[in-house]
Order: structure tokens, then C-alpha cells, then sequence
């Protein structure tokens, strides 16, 4: 990846990885919150709620959710790829290098999760 041989180099691709993650997290935050507003706006009586309306508003926000841990899922593979490219000299001594990409896994496993949790409950 780079003939610097410094460990900034991993820095900068964790400090990527988690770019990602916040990222995904925050499309999957928002995804909930679409798809709980629709929710919100039927059971407070809006008469031009109408159920084609609540099912976008489902539809659009279970959408983001998948996105975001597909997206979380992917970052982590991207990382895995560059870790390879790196030589043990970047490397710090007994640095975890998978802490990353555990916690984006885990990520993807809970936005799936969620979705499915979600459009599960709506039948």
C-alpha cells in the first residue's frame, strides 16, 4: 500500500473503518426513525395517513436499515483488504488489528437483525 513503513498508515484506514461504521450507524438510526414515524403519525388518528402512506414510510425506512449493514458489513471487508497490503513494520507490537472489523460485523449482524425484527412485527 505505501513505502512509508509507519503505523499512521494503519491509523488512517481504522480512522476510515470507523468513518464507515459512524456512518452506518447513523443510516440505520434514521431508518428506525422513518419507519417509527409512519407508525406514530397511524396511531395518533391521521385521517390522511393512509395505509399505501405507513407502508412507504415502512418500506423506505426497513430499505435504509438493510443499507446501513450492508454498508457496515462491506467497510469491514474493505479493511480486511487493506490490512493484507500492510507490512509488519506499519504495524505496532500486539496491536489488534480485528477489533474493527468485529465491531462492524457486529453492526451488520444487529442491522439485519432489525429489519428483520421489523418486518416481522408489521405481519
Amino acid at each position: 500500500m505505501s513505502d512509508l513503513n509507519d503505523p499512521r498508515v494503519l491509523f488512517a484506514a481504522e480512522r476510515t473503518l470507523l468513518a464507515w461504521n459512524r456512518t452506518a450507524l447513523s443510516l440505520m438510526a434514521f431508518g428506525f426513525l422513518i419507519e417509527r414515524f409512519g407508525l406514530f403519525l397511524e396511531l395518533v388518528g391521521r385521517r390522511e395517513m393512509q395505509l399505501l402512506q405507513r407502508h412507504v414510510s415502512f418500506m423506505f425506512g426497513i430499505g435504509l436499515i438493510l443499507l446501513a449493514a450492508a454498508l457496515s458489513a462491506y467497510s469491514a471487508f474493505q479493511h480486511k483488504r487493506v490490512l493484507k497490503t500492510l507490512r509488519p513494520v506499519e504495524i505496532p507490537d500486539r496491536y489488534d488489528l480485528h477489533i474493527g472489523i468485529f465491531v462492524n460485523g457486529v453492526v451488520a449482524v444487529v442491522g439485519v437483525m432489525l429489519g428483520l425484527y421489523l418486518w416481522l412485527g408489521l405481519r
